[in-house]
This record gives C-alpha cells, structure tokens and sequence, in this order.
C-alpha cells in the first residue's frame, strides 16, 4: 500500500467513525422501550416491537462496525496494515476503500 492510498484511506476511517457515531445515536433513540401508556393498537404495538427489534439489531452492527474502524485507524501506520489475518497476502485496495474495517482479503472472509 502506497502513502498516499493510506493517506486517502485514513481519511475514509475517520469519516466512517464519524458517520457511525451519528448512526448509533440515531439508532439509540429508536431503540428506546415502547411505552405503555402509548396508544397504540394491537397490530401497531406488534410492528413497533418488531422495528425496536431489527433496529436493535442494526445498533449491534454499527458497534461492532465502530469498534473495527476505531481499531484500524490505531493500526494504520503499522507496515503489515493491509495485509490478510490469515494468509498474510495484501488486501486488494478497492476493498480497504469500501470496507476500511476489513482485516482479512475476499477469499480468507468468503472461507470464514
């Protein structure tokens, strides 16, 4: 990985966390227990159940997702970043642009 291509793909990290942070907050509020003293109808209380369920579900991911950005970024600098946890070969830098969390290459992630 050449400097520059860090360089674009540090940029690109610390944009993801950014819009990440706003994404979980936002997912935070949707998340929030259905109050009682709503009133909603049978099927209304159903559906927002499961909205607050799938959205729940989103919130883990966008975690997770800050929680892999946040530690690529301390990694970047290190000359093995970009390179596959498993079979040591470069990540192609396409997909380090469209998934900077990544840490294993397509094929090692499609085994997995």
């Amino acid at each position: 990985m050449t400097a520059e291509e860090r360089a674009v793909l540090k940029e690109k990290i610390v944009a993801g966390i950014e819009e990440t942070k706003k994404d979980i907050e936002k997912l935070k509020e949707l998340t929030k227990p259905i109050k009682p003293e709503n009133s909603l109808g049978r099927i209304s209380r159903m559906d927002a159940i499961n909205n607050k369920s799938v959205n729940e579900a989103a919130l883990r991911m966008a975690k997770s997702k800050l929680a892999k950005m946040e530690h690529a970024i301390t990694k970047i600098d290190d000359p093995k970043f970009g390179n596959c946890t498993v079979c040591k070969r470069a990540i192609n830098p396409k997909r380090l642009m469209l998934m900077p969390e990544s840490n294993m290459c397509v094929r090692c992630a499609a085994r997995r």
